[in-house]
């Protein structure tokens, strides 16, 4: 029989979602009787989530893996060489986020502007406080880069508060809410006409320790930097420093190179930073709109066809 396991625990409502698109099918969920449910991963057609527990029965050479749906948007931490050797075919969540982070980018746009997370530090002192005369985000320039699902939200947002939008994407390909869009090669304009810089990019050859010392001295000494894609996109020491030396004006995180974020390292301590436990794409709805994609792709696959949304490149590793 063939046999499809799932690595994320979910609700019995979503097993019985799978159960009626592949009634013909092994559904083996994950339970913490691990001999039960890792007996049947060499057996496995399709994995659903992915674990490194389970990565070496997965990838043995009998293996009778055919294709991967993680339950993230990123597969940096996937096998992917591994994948690519054996033929595996890797699809992720990509889409599930654009309204929970795009929210939480533009809240910490807001809070920057409007210097609520100064405020919160007065509230936990009990201190009044005075902070002078306070900012907008309306009519100020915001720079995206890696307009996915999850930019081309932040950009529909950003133009209710009459922002213009400048884009990056490696195609130049325009979005409708996007003012003007740009290959990399218009990363430096972008970096120096934005006044908040969102970075939603995945982690990659190409886009790790994209944002180092130079491109944060291409930036206006006004403007924040937000990182909700992946923390290996930036140079940390880089931006540590910037911060320190008032090149930029601050830096909104919830995604770092190191996680949790160690308890030295100086960001917790700084007031112009804000920091998230990368959470910014938690939602009650996620399971849910996961699933509606993992479904579609199944209904592909058990019709004979190889799954249409949100197929990896396993060579460009997004």
């Amino acid at each position: 029989m063939r046999t499809i396991v799932c690595l994320h625990r979910l609700p019995d409502e979503q097993y019985d979602r799978i159960r009626e698109s592949a009634p013909d099918w092994q559904i083996i969920q994950r339970s913490n009787e691990s001999s039960l449910w890792k007996a049947h991963l060499k057996e496995a057609e399709i994995v659903l989530g992915w674990s490194h527990s389970a990565a070496e029965a997965i990838l043995a050479p009998d293996s009778k893996l055919r294709w991967v749906q993680n339950w993230g948007a990123g597969v940096d931490k996937l096998p992917l060489n591994d994948l690519a050797r054996l033929g595996v075919m890797v699809t992720n969540a990509s889409g599930v986020h654009a309204f929970p982070i795009s929210e939480t980018i533009l809240a910490m746009m807001m809070m920057f502007a409007r210097e609520l997370h100064t405020a919160v530090r007065y509230q936990g002192r009990k201190e009044w406080g005075d902070f002078g005369s306070l900012k907008e985000i309306h009519n100020q320039t915001v720079g995206i880069i890696g307009v996915g699902a999850i930019g081309e939200e932040t950009a529909r947002l950003a133009k209710a508060f009459g922002m213009t939008v400048l884009g990056v994407r490696m195609s130049g390909r325009p979005s409708p809410h996007v003012d003007r869009m740009f290959d990399i090669t218009g990363l430096k304009e972008v970096l120096k006409e934005s006044d908040y810089v969102v970075v939603t990019l995945p982690l990659t050859s190409e886009t790790r320790h994209m944002f180092g010392r130079s491109q944060f001295h291409l930036m206006k000494s006004t403007a924040y930097f937000i990182n909700i894609g992946r923390g290996g996109t930036t140079d940390t020491n880089a931006l540590v420093e910037a911060l320190q030396e008032k090149t930029i004006a601050g830096a909104a995180l919830d995604v770092f190179e190191q996680e949790p974020l160690p308890l030295e390292s100086p960001l917790w301590g700084m007031d112009n930073v804000i920091i998230t436990p990368h959470n910014a794409g938690s939602t009650a709805q996620y399971d849910s709109r996961a699933m509606d994609i993992f479904l579609c792709n199944l209904q592909d696959y058990v019709e004979g066809r190889a799954p249409s949304v949100n197929r990896v490149d396993l060579e460009k590793q997004y």
